[in-house]
């Protein structure tokens, strides 16, 4: 067995004991303020890894409600993929010290050729423009800027600890995709861009 497939056999083992103790939701394991990683590690609840493990579950929650106005089967199933990605960033965080990659490299790379895409077809931004335009499209704007709260956090939990570079390029790479999704689905729409007005 190689390296690669014992991590991941550690992975199933350490997962089908997590799913055993999250069926019984109230554990009152937690009342004095820590949680568990995976690895069955106590820690505080504010600890740097649990706010950035609490920041992926918001972003995928968020995505969750972004599909439930789409409308567009294949951008549903996109999103979902997506929502995929980041259970697998927070399984890999939720065990430090096993360094078995669960996020393959490459959907970094298709997120990058999605960004290229759009970009292509949509016209060049020249000004900052206003989050809005349909529920869809505000969806997707509430999900980016919860995408870059989850990059914040990470990087804070990096400069502490150090972590995997690729769970940040994804997280970042991601955040620049739902951007410019949302000008897509505008563009998509008919919607005009509405842009910020300086005014003294």
């Amino acid at each position: 067995m190689g390296h690669s497939d014992s991590n991941a056999a550690f992975y199933h083992s350490q997962l089908v004991i997590l799913w055993m103790r999250i069926t019984k939701v109230t554990t009152k394991t937690g009342d004095a303020g820590q949680t568990g990683l995976g690895t069955g590690q106590r820690v505080q609840k504010d600890h740097l890894r649990i706010i950035v493990l609490g920041e992926l579950d918001h972003l995928n929650s968020i995505i969750g409600w972004t599909i439930s106005a789409c409308k567009n089967k294949e951008l549903a199933k996109s999103l979902k993929n997506i929502q995929q990605d980041i259970f697998n960033i927070g399984a890999d965080m939720s065990m430090p010290e096993r360094d078995a990659d669960l996020l393959n490299k490459d959907r970094i790379t298709d997120l990058e050729h999605q960004v290229e895409k759009i970009t292509d077809v949509l016209p060049p931004l020249k000004e900052f423009i206003l989050p809005g335009g349909s529920e869809l499209i505000s969806r997707i704007h509430i999900a980016r800027t919860t995408c870059r709260n989850t990059e914040r956090a990470m990087i804070s939990m990096f400069n502490s600890e150090g972590a995997n570079v690729l769970h940040g390029k994804y997280i970042n790479r991601l955040s620049d995709y739902l951007f410019l999704l949302a000008r897509l689905v505008k563009h998509n729409e008919g919607v005009k861009e509405e842009h910020w007005t300086f005014e003294k």
